[in-house]
């Protein structure tokens, strides 16, 4: 399977959740078994000699390939939440998005200073929850954190908000209103 036949199974959604954004909706890759071994075998591909202890899923699809990509790695999955969804003490951080503020949160005990960290989302656009969960688990002085996405969207140019010492990695890259790059 190529790269431009999981782009052809992506669906679009125009104009969602607010006029002028062009979602792109992951879920139709995680219906198809196919494509979903395909993004989860080259995730593990791209990591597996990295050394990562725990791997970090951003609400909500970022848990689906996350913790699959976790068990593959033999690592720790850790779920980044919307506020109120974690039950034990927790930390958390506010950060503003195209259209609001929100926050993430992670149980207080997640990560330790020995750790190495990959934080996993499916998208990254203009990184705005990217960066705010890159600040919580830095907060926790992780040996290192690495980010991956499924989706980059690069007109955004948003891989540039992050420090050097950390690597932002897709699978694909697109431009919001054109295709594969």
């Amino acid at each position: 399977m190529s790269k431009e036949s999981l782009i052809s199974h992506l669906r679009n959604i125009p104009d969602y959740p607010m006029e002028g954004v062009q979602f792109k909706d992951v879920t139709s890759w995680f219906m198809n078994p196919d494509d979903m071994n395909e993004i989860v075998d080259s995730l593990y591909e791209m990591y597996k000699d990295k050394g990562i202890t725990k791997v970090c899923g951003v609400e909500s699809r970022g848990f689906i390939i996350g913790a699959a990509l976790a068990y593959k790695l033999n690592a720790g999955f850790i779920p980044i939440r919307k506020p109120g969804k974690l039950p034990y003490e927790k930390v958390s951080i506010e950060y503003k998005k195209e259209y609001g503020f929100d926050r993430v949160e992670m149980h207080k005990d997640s990560v330790s200073n020995d750790d190495t960290v990959l934080i996993h989302d499916d998208l990254l656009a203009t990184g705005g929850t990217l960066l705010a969960s890159y600040e919580l688990v830095k907060s926790f002085k992780p040996k290192q954190i690495m980010i991956n996405c499924i989706i980059e969207l690069t007109n955004f140019h948003s891989k540039e908000k992050f420090p050097k010492d950390c690597p932002v990695d897709s699978f694909i890259e697109i431009d919001e209103f054109e295709g594969i790059n």
